[in-house]
């Protein structure tokens, strides 16, 4: 499968609501690693008139961004709830992934996979998780519920073809462009292909996917907030 490893130090990708253990955001709400991105960020166009915020950035061994997300709407808890309250969530996050070939790893000592439309999705579909396990889980149990359904979404990530996912069309910067969506028991999923060299993702609860359009953020400190 051409997406970017799940492991290993080679800039694994994180799911974008990833948090210490301390259930701290982890480097969250700093602009700092978004600026020193090569590609462009994107988020829900201006239709979108709700409040907007910064998640986090993945980078390579060396530093380079490989993707990073951007939210919409009423930010999830770090520990949910109830599950009443994250039914009554609505958020959008928006993951880019720099679209990247086969290269050599920084160190030069072997191989980074490339890309593909399947690292967005599966980017987002381990972050919809991340923001939506069910609350009745205790911290000892999380972490196994996570790795499971983590697998799945992987597995589902791999086989953007397969009857798990319909097809969507939906605007980037103003041109309709298809889109890979599914929907969950936790919210829904989407990936697709971007514009300026980007593969994108999306997943969110509360707020319909249908209607939605991105463009590429022309000030990501905008969605900075202290």
């Amino acid at each position: 499968m051409e997406t970017t490893s799940r492991v290993g130090a080679q800039g694994a990708p994180l799911p974008p609501s990833a948090s210490t253990a301390e259930g701290v955001p982890a480097a969250r709400r700093t602009v700092d690693g978004y600026l020193r991105a090569p590609f462009p960020w994107y988020g829900l166009d201006e239709a979108f008139t709700g409040p907007r915020w910064l998640m986090q950035v993945g980078m390579a061994a060396d530093g380079t961004v490989q993707h990073g997300s951007t939210g919409h709407g009423e930010e999830p808890p770090i520990r949910p709830v109830t599950d009443d309250a994250q039914e009554k969530e609505s958020f959008v996050v928006v993951v880019t992934v720099a679209s990247s070939p086969v290269r050599r790893s920084s160190d030069g000592t072997g191989v980074l996979e490339a890309t593909s439309v399947s690292s967005a999705a599966l980017l987002a579909g381990s972050g919809l998780l991340s923001s939506t396990w069910p609350a009745q889980l205790d911290h000892s149990l999380r972490d196994d519920w996570l790795d499971q359904q983590t697998e799945a979404a992987f597995e589902l990530a791999d086989d953007l073809s397969g009857p798990a996912w319909s097809a969507l069309s939906l605007p980037v910067d103003g041109v309709a462009r298809p889109f890979h969506y599914r929907e969950t028991e936790f919210g829904w999923v989407l990936a697709g292909v971007g514009g300026d060299g980007v593969l994108l993702g999306a997943y969110g609860r509360g707020i319909s996917a249908y209607g939605l359009g991105f463009s590429v953020i022309k000030d990501i400190s905008a969605y900075a907030h202290d």
